[in-house]
């Protein structure tokens, strides 16, 4: 069975909605969820997920609130957090760590992390049974991929395409795949530009796919009802699921 893992925004609009949410996303079939946390400056994301993340700093975010909602969603679901290093550094990665193994968080995707420097906190995720999840992109070479995914834990993140998420852009993915299947047994995800028209002919190759922005596009519509979004947001997932198995 293929897997689905879903990206939210935390705290949007109010953390009992991100709870309610998160619930909802794994009876729909989302195995793992993505718990996003709010940045300023979130260099990988797209305009929705960009516009996602302001929206909840506005409505004041605060870390507090990203451990609140863990509190209420990880012993339920498969959870990770996902958010750039300026948190994760200046609130510090070890009290982070701590934090995620009071909540039963499994596992940080930081995807401004490079290898060369997300290395050197592998050790200390492994003391906190906490997974780092690797990235790897269409333009590595199989000595690269060998390099990144050495020690690899839970799942790699194969980004489709260069650029943003939520752009649509496409690349032939056929060689970095066969490169990682060659190098690593871990469970192989593909992420970025994944939603209910394209997750079936992204998930052919690999074990599970990976879904943000075609879900957080009804957290920004504001024209919606909380009850609208999580309807909106549920009804995608379960079609996703669907298409992938």
């Amino acid at each position: 069975m293929k897997k689905l893992v879903g990206f939210i925004t935390s705290g949007l609009p109010e953390n009992n909605f991100t709870v309610d949410l998160a619930l909802s996303m794994k009876e729909a079939g989302v195995d793992t969820l993505e718990l996003g946390i709010p940045f300023s400056d979130p260099v990988a994301d797209g305009p929705i997920i960009e516009k996602a993340s302001l929206k909840a700093l506005e409505n004041g975010f605060k870390l507090k609130d990203l451990f609140e909602v863990s509190s209420k969603i990880a012993p339920y679901m498969d959870t990770l957090w996902m958010g750039y290093m300026n948190p994760f550094f200046h609130y510090g990665m070890e009290k982070f760590l701590q934090k995620a193994k009071e909540f039963n968080i499994q596992g940080a995707i930081i995807p401004d992390l490079p290898y060369e420097e997300a290395k050197e906190y592998k050790d200390l995720f492994a003391k906190y049974d906490n997974a780092l999840i690797d990235f790897v992109a269409p333009t590595d070479s199989l000595e690269r991929i060998k390099t990144i995914t050495a020690n690899s834990s839970k799942f790699i993140y194969l980004v489709a395409y260069a650029g943003i998420t939520g752009s649509g852009a496409k690349e032939d993915l056929t060689q970095v795949i066969e490169n990682v299947r060659s190098c690593n047994t871990t469970p192989l995800y593909i992420g970025f530009g994944v939603d209910e028209k394209t997750a079936k002919e992204k998930a052919k190759d690999v074990d599970g796919v990976i879904v943000g922005s075609a879900f957080v596009k009804h957290l920004v519509d504001d024209s919606l009802s909380n009850r609208e979004k999580i309807s909106k947001i549920t009804a995608i997932a379960k079609q996703i699921k669907e298409e992938i198995n």
